[in-house]
Formats: structure tokens, C-alpha cells, sequence
């Protein structure tokens, strides 16, 4: 797929966005390992807090980094913007509004590919990015669309019943698209994000099924 900026005027847009929000980057990723032990816990109200906290972040993804930042040299940008504002708004749907979203550990295939997305996303990711030659703050940080894809898929890999389909639809495509990066900009630290969508997405097909079977 071509597309329409160069590799330098992509790593650009992440230079203007992160030190525009500095020190947000910290804080996401402090929330983030709160929605960790969270899940985890089973503290009381832990569900609605990890729902709502991920529809922050698609949303947050779909106004403040693509409308705002991306479509200044993509004007699918705003396409994107909207399909992450969705996402946002299922996770609300769903997880806060309806609570058929609930997550916790277990020690089986799915409990253990979440632990290695979480790892890929927080400490993996970053690292790749600084070996890579994509030194901050020329890299995606936490809070921008692939590292937190990638955690997303692990969280709903954590989901104690079925996962509607429609949650897994956004974040499915985002993985397929967001792939371009890697092929055609060198971003090869975005291939995670692949294996995370595909791998992520069988695991919890599988296991949608075999629950309604029981």
C-alpha cells in the first residue's frame, strides 16, 4: 500500500506530538500497569475502571494524535480518528454501560499470550524502537496507536467470558494497517502488531467458541 509522506515526516509527527504532551507518555504507562493489577486483584469497581481507562485511550488516539497530529500529512487521518473514537465508544458500551466486559488472570493460553502482549508493549516496543535508530522522541510511545493496540489485545485476552465481536473488529483492521508502517517505512518494531491482531484475534475467536459450546 503507498503511502503519501515520507519515513522522516512520519518520525516527525511523532517528535511534535511527544513533546507536546510530555509528561503523559509517564503517566499512561503508570495507568496502564494499574489496570494490570487491576485485573489481577479483582478489586471492587476494577472492570469499569480498565473499560473506562481503555476507552480513554482509543479515544484519546482518535481526537489528540490522528485528527490532531497524523492527518497534518495524512488526511486519512481523520478516517482513522474516527474508527479509534468508535472503538472508544464500544469499550463504554460494552465494558462500563452493559459490564459484559470483566478481566482477570488465568494461567492458560490466553492468560499467558496477554502477559507477553503487555511485556511487547511497555518494555519490548520501546526498546525495539531505540535499537532501531527511532530514538524518542522520533518513536511511538505509549499512548499512540500500535504499542497500545498491542496492549489492548492482551487485556481482551484477559476477558473472563466472550468478547463481543464487534470489539475485536477496529483493533483487528488497525492491526493490518497499522503493518504498512513497517513494510514500507522500516518501523519493523510494528510487526508485534501483526502478530499481536492475528494471534490475539484466533486466541479469542477459539475461545468465544468453545465457551457457547459449553
Amino acid at each position: 500500500m503507498q503511502i503519501p509522506f515520507s519515513k522522516e515526516e512520519f518520525l516527525n509527527i511523532f517528535k511534535s506530538y511527544n513533546l507536546s504532551v510530555w509528561p503523559l507518555q509517564i503517566f499512561f504507562i503508570l495507568c496502564t500497569l494499574v489496570l494490570i493489577y487491576l485485573a489481577v486483584s479483582k478489586k471492587k469497581n476494577s472492570n469499569i475502571i480498565i473499560n473506562s481507562v481503555l476507552a480513554f485511550y482509543w479515544m484519546w488516539i482518535g481526537i489528540v494524535y490522528h485528527i490532531s497530529f497524523f492527518a497534518e500529512i495524512n488526511p486519512a487521518a481523520y478516517i482513522f480518528g474516527v474508527f479509534f473514537i468508535t472503538q472508544s465508544v464500544l469499550f463504554l458500551i460494552f465494558g462500563v454501560l452493559k459490564k459484559d466486559l470483566t478481566f482477570s488472570f488465568k494461567k492458560d493460553l490466553a492468560g499467558i499470550t496477554g502477559i507477553i502482549f503487555f511485556i511487547y508493549s511497555l518494555v519490548v516496543y520501546p526498546l525495539l524502537s531505540e535499537l532501531l535508530g527511532h530514538s524518542y522522541p522520533q518513536s511511538p510511545t505509549f499512548g499512540l496507536p500500535c504499542p497500545t493496540v498491542i496492549f489492548t489485545f492482551g487485556m481482551l485476552l484477559w476477558a473472563d467470558e466472550k468478547v463481543n465481536i464487534y470489539i475485536l473488529i477496529i483493533p483487528f483492521l488497525w492491526s493490518i494497517i497499522g503493518m504498512s508502517a513497517a513494510v514500507n517505512l522500516g518501523i519493523w518494531q510494528d510487526t508485534g502488531l501483526l502478530i499481536a491482531g492475528v494471534l490475539g484475534s484466533v486466541i479469542i475467536i477459539l475461545r468465544n467458541r468453545r465457551l457457547k459450546a459449553q
